[in-house]
């Protein structure tokens, strides 16, 4: 395995992660517990961030920007939800 598959492995582990802690704390009934989780989501969250600029600055994970269209119809799309 090399470090590019390395990070990809990491990066789809990490979001596996945060969606398990995020379902976690949600369903919770222990405030202490449900505490725990949400230090741990925020840790994963910031582990996440550090290996997607890993990969980002290595040129393993692009992404497209989006344009101002593209910004808001989404915005609109999720305004509408709220």
């Amino acid at each position: 395995m090399n470090d590019q598959e390395r990070i990809t492995d990491l990066i789809l582990m990490e979001k596996k992660m945060s969606s398990n802690y995020n379902e976690f704390a949600g369903e919770c009934t222990n405030p202490q517990l449900r505490s725990q989780f949400l230090d741990l989501l925020n840790q994963d969250h910031s582990i996440q961030e550090k290996l997607f600029q890993a990969a980002q600055s290595r040129g393993w994970y692009q992404t497209q920007p989006a344009d101002g269209a593209q910004i808001n119809q989404a915005y609109q799309k999720y305004s509408k939800m709220g």
